[in-house]
């Protein structure tokens, strides 16, 4: 069984900074695509963003100028930046590996944003 193991999550202020952590085995993390989703309490499961193995990175909109995805392919981590939060970032935030039609999931890492 792959384990994702993510760390980092908590409460924080509205307008505050939280750093993610995701660590993933060697061999999965040197051939995937690194994501991060999240889920709030009765909404479906959504995109946050994806770190390629080739560099590029897609954002959804909603985070884009706030989040900020990094891999440290030393570590086998990437990692998510998290800044300016706001309440509507409030959810359990997902770590994801893609490698061709092999996906892989972290248990999840809880963000509350509230003052």
């Amino acid at each position: 069984q792959v384990q994702l193991v993510e760390s980092g999550g908590g409460l924080v202020q509205p307008g505050g900074s939280l750093r993610l952590s995701c660590a993933a085995p060697t061999s999965i993390f040197s051939d995937s695509a690194m994501g991060w989703y999240r889920q709030a309490p009765g909404e479906p499961r959504e995109f946050v963003g994806r770190a390629f193995t080739g560099g590029s990175i897609w954002y959804a909109d909603s985070v884009k100028g706030r989040f900020t995805i990094s891999r440290d392919n030393a570590e086998n981590t990437v990692y998510l930046y998290m800044n300016n939060l706001k309440p509507e970032d409030t959810a359990v935030y997902y770590c994801n590996a893609q490698r061709g039609a092999e996906i892989y999931w972290g248990q999840g890492t809880q963000v509350t944003v509230s003052s």
